[in-house]
């Protein structure tokens, strides 16, 4: 389905919230961690075979999807279907996740969390294990919920687009089942919705690419260029980006390194299924941007902004 204009005003909430922080945003959250080696240029785990064991990896790429160590793309992909790796998600709440009423009914008493707090938190644990991954996902409303479709581990966290916005979702069941979609509210499958997070802005549909600057609008396409977004391939493979010039690693701007368009979307993700044995990008769409964008990967926090969060989704080993 093709995504109108029409389809996000609440969008433009969020937008409201970001422009009157651009300023601010400029001495940004610089240096938050210590310097640490970056990665290396190699090849994919997942071209030798290996990424079907170890489950995911990280890395930086120019807007080529060329591996680089000073790329301003912030990569993690990884196979949903690994038994090396867990999920789960969490969102900013005044009371511990999955809490319930006396009634035994879920508690949903939100507040506003930055990326850090939904990363470090005791909701962030699973199985007593903190992630190892984690992207920035839902936009959040003006009463601190978030928008869109949000579910983590069965338990259901939505907003008022949940039914109107795409969602990443990951299923439930033993990990050889596991399944990783990107859909319009909720799946008809309910092991297909166990942990899911909402964005906006569906850029990839059916392996088709579309350039979504008319519908983001004027300040979205081109003046808040900073990203977080999330495709997924052919082989079921998931790719997490986040692409901020304010990012806490370093970076060379050039021509192939610098914060994205709509436009660009495509090729650097392209770039990184071909060049890293993916196959072909077949659904993608946008994670909250602006002052939201997060990244996080093995104890180190490579993008962070100060913005409220509506949800972030994590990534865990389990061993």
């Amino acid at each position: 389905m093709t995504l109108h204009t029409a389809r996000l005003p609440d969008l433009k909430i969020c937008l409201f919230f970001l422009s009157g922080m651009m300023i601010t945003i400029l001495s940004g959250c610089k240096d938050i961690e210590p310097d640490l080696p970056e990665p290396t240029n190699k090849k994919s785990i997942f071209c030798s075979g290996a990424g079907s064991r170890s489950g995911i990896e990280f890395f930086k790429a120019n807007n080529q999807g060329d591996r680089d160590n000073r790329g301003i793309n912030h990569a993690i992909v990884f196979n949903p279907k690994s038994p090396n790796l867990n999920f789960k998600v969490n969102i900013g709440l005044i009371h511990q996740l999955y809490a319930k009423d006396k009634g035994g009914k879920p508690r949903r008493e939100y507040t506003a969390k930055i990326f850090r707090e939904l990363v470090t938190n005791d909701d962030a644990n699973l199985n007593g294990r903190k992630p190892i991954a984690a992207i920035n996902a839902d936009y959040i409303d003006t009463d601190n919920k978030p928008q869109g479709f949000n579910v983590s581990r069965g338990v259901e966290y939505s907003g008022i687009f949940k039914s109107r916005r795409s969602s990443f979702a990951i299923s439930g069941g033993r990990p050889q089942q596991r399944r990783a979609t990107i859909q319009l509210g909720r799946r008809k499958n309910p092991v297909l919705n166990y942990n899911a997070v909402g964005g906006n802005g569906r850029f990839y549909r059916r392996g088709k690419f579309k350039n979504i600057c008319q519908n983001l609008g004027e300040f979205a396409c081109k003046q808040s260029t900073n990203r977080s977004l999330v495709a997924i391939t052919t082989k079921g493979y998931v790719i997490f980006l986040v692409n901020d010039i304010k990012a806490n690693s370093d970076i060379s701007i050039s021509q192939l390194n610098q914060e994205l368009l709509p436009e660009m979307f495509d090729d650097v993700l392209t770039g990184i299924a071909r060049k890293n044995c993916l196959g072909r990008i077949q659904e993608g769409m946008l994670f909250d941007g602006g002052f939201s964008p997060g990244l996080y990967y093995n104890n180190r926090f490579y993008v962070e902004n100060p913005g409220p969060i509506g949800s972030v989704f994590l990534i865990y080993k389990t061993k």
